[in-house]
């Protein structure tokens, strides 16, 4: 087993919309350093937040009393971009990312960092046991991973997964997954690698509003299915397949009664059903394909899934 002081920490965290816990964030980090004991280093990736987060980080990072680095994008990439971006300037044999809100307790960054620390393993991952959320927000979120464990990602944990730490090497493979509109954290998983998982109790947001809006969560869910399955595709072949049938049973029936002098007029109601069922077919069938003929336009421009703004460093003496 390696000790942990032939290790070294870097927490990444991920910034958007959360001023109100710069100070006890950075409190909290002072705090993991000063239990880890090890080289210590925090990445801080504003992702175009609109308040005063990065004036704030860039006032009180200087007596922080731990290296740090303060990146800064041009503009709102996403949290995941975001992460990538620390990922890519963590100098740690460890990194872990941490949520800038807290609702992850810190405590949780020690834990994975000891998971990680004996090196036998690659990745280390905090599994909700439960969550302090609102009932309809739980029961979303319950749907969601249980259905994706069934049908995309099986080796993902039933409550999901929002803070890990990574091995150097790991993180190195990671970042070799360049395509765009896609999730980081499946792609952790379809990476394989030898994983620990620590659960944990997520805890109640103290401070701001979250930016996880709705219209966020629904990208999130395409892009995690459409980058990792042909699910989508498949169920509507099945569909089709399953119209046509349909359609050909109506058809031979409709003949027959016609033959048989039991149709006098054609009806319209009918007519009106069968073109709206097979209309409404043929757009979901557009839309799903074209959900994978953009993704795979958007990976062939190749650019860059973030753009660096500025990038300050602080010392731990302040220099």
């Amino acid at each position: 087993m390696q000790s942990l002081l032939t290790h070294s920490l870097t927490v990444v965290v991920p910034v958007y919309g959360n001023e109100g816990s710069i100070t006890p964030l950075i409190a909290a980090l002072a705090s993991i350093k000063a239990e880890t004991k090890v080289p210590f280093e925090a990445v801080f990736v504003i992702d175009g937040s609109p308040d005063q987060s990065y004036a704030r980080l860039r006032e009180q990072l200087p007596t922080a009393g731990f290296d740090a680095q303060l990146i800064a994008l041009s503009r709102n990439f996403g949290a995941f971009s975001a992460i990538r971006v620390g990922l890519e300037h963590a100098k740690g044999s460890i990194i872990a990312v941490m949520a800038a809100d807290l609702q992850e307790p810190p405590a949780l960054v020690i834990e994975l960092f000891k998971a990680l620390s004996a090196g036998d393993k690659d990745i280390a991952m905090g599994v909700r046991e439960s969550r302090e959320d609102p009932g309809l927000s739980k029961l979303a979120s319950a749907t969601f991973w249980s259905l994706y464990r069934r049908f995309v990602m099986p080796d993902i944990p039933k409550g999901g997964v929002d803070i890990f730490a990574v091995s150097a090497d790991m993180r190195d493979r990671l970042l070799l997954l360049k395509e765009s509109n896609t999730s980081l954290l499946a792609q952790l998983f379809w990476l394989g690698g030898r994983r620990a998982f620590v659960p944990y109790q997520r805890l109640r947001r103290e401070h701001g509003k979250s930016a996880w809006t709705l219209k966020k969560k629904l990208r999130y869910l395409s892009d995690s299915v459409f980058a990792f399955t042909d699910l989508p595709v498949r169920l509507l072949m099945g569909i089709g397949i399953l119209a046509l049938a349909a359609a050909v049973g109506l058809s031979l029936l409709i003949l027959v009664a016609k033959l048989s002098g039991l149709v006098a007029v054609p009806g319209y109601a009918g007519t009106m059903v069968t073109i709206l069922f097979f209309g409404a077919l043929n757009s979901l069938g557009l839309g799903v394909v074209g959900a994978y003929a953009w993704r795979t336009f958007e990976n062939t421009k190749a650019r860059p899934l973030s753009i660096i703004q500025s990038q300050d460093h602080f010392k731990e003496s302040g220099v």
